[in-house]
């Protein structure tokens, strides 16, 4: 997860992290991916991959 900077305030693009340079860095989000300078960022954090689904319970 990484927040930064846009105009009018802050934002979070939460993915998967595919690319990084000297200049930013790429995130691959449920939307697409995010190109994000560094001069941006606010904060960054690992966050651990969603649990998964469990099945729905059938009534007869």
């Amino acid at each position: 997860m990484v927040r930064y900077r846009i105009d009018g305030g802050l934002t979070d693009a939460l993915g998967l992290l595919t690319a990084r340079d000297s200049f930013g860095c790429t995130i691959i989000s449920r939307s697409g991916p995010v190109i994000i300078k560094y001069d941006d960022v606010t904060l960054a954090k690992p966050v651990p991959p969603p649990p998964a689904r469990r099945e729905r319970a059938v009534r007869d």
